[in-house]
């Protein structure tokens, strides 16, 4: 069944009542910027070859006894290798607050806390001090935001966005069909994709 909800001229998920039914604007805002940031994290998993359990915009409890509004969980082992595994972890973490900033046109730091502390956990792991792990976290961002940037990839996170705003949890194995859809009409379309390896 094909999502019930379009994308505007921007390229941003508009969800149909459907899907958003008994909700408030702002929690509706809440929803979507939620979804792109799922799909964010999800999108990233698998162009750097990470295996992808589900993704969910439900909310649920965390262990900490706070609230969490989704979730993109990871599968135990790779599709392929990396070259570079803790990088791979900090830009799949970070790329969350990216996605959800296009959305909202500011980074979410609050919403991204969990996020952004185990960021800051894995570059303290990697050595240096304080001042070394801000350049190394601001890099990372910076990668982050420039494979997300990539057409096929922005565009495999708003259909994955529209899928979850729709049914609220998807498929590892769905996620990648839209990666590889993406990436499979930017290259028929003759436009260049970079940095993918869905």
């Amino acid at each position: 069944m094909a999502p019930n909800h379009d994308i505007d001229s921007t390229g941003l998920v508009t969800p149909d009542a459907e899907s958003v039914s008994g909700l408030s604007s702002s929690q509706i805002s809440e929803l979507i910027a939620t979804a792109y940031h799922e799909a964010g994290h999800a999108v990233m998993a698998a162009i750097l070859g990470r295996n992808i359990q589900k993704v969910t915009i439900k909310a649920g409890q965390i262990q900490t006894g706070g609230v969490r509004l989704g979730v993109c969980e990871l599968a135990s082992g790779r599709r392929r290798a990396s070259n570079d595994a803790l990088q791979d972890e900090v830009l799949i973490l970070l790329a969350g607050m990216v996605a959800e900033a296009k959305f909202t046109g500011r980074y979410c730091k609050l919403g991204a806390s969990q996020d952004l502390r185990h960021v800051a956990s894995l570059l303290h792991e990697r050595g240096g001090n304080e001042k070394q792990a801000e350049r190394l976290q601001r890099r990372m961002l910076d990668k982050a935001e420039h494979l997300l940037n990539v057409p096929a990839h922005w565009q495999a996170i708003t259909l994955v966005a529209k899928e979850l705003i729709e049914r609220k949890a998807i498929s590892g194995r769905s996620v990648r069909h839209f990666v590889s859809q993406s990436l499979s009409r930017r290259e028929r379309a003759g436009k260049p994709t970079e940095g993918h390896s869905a």
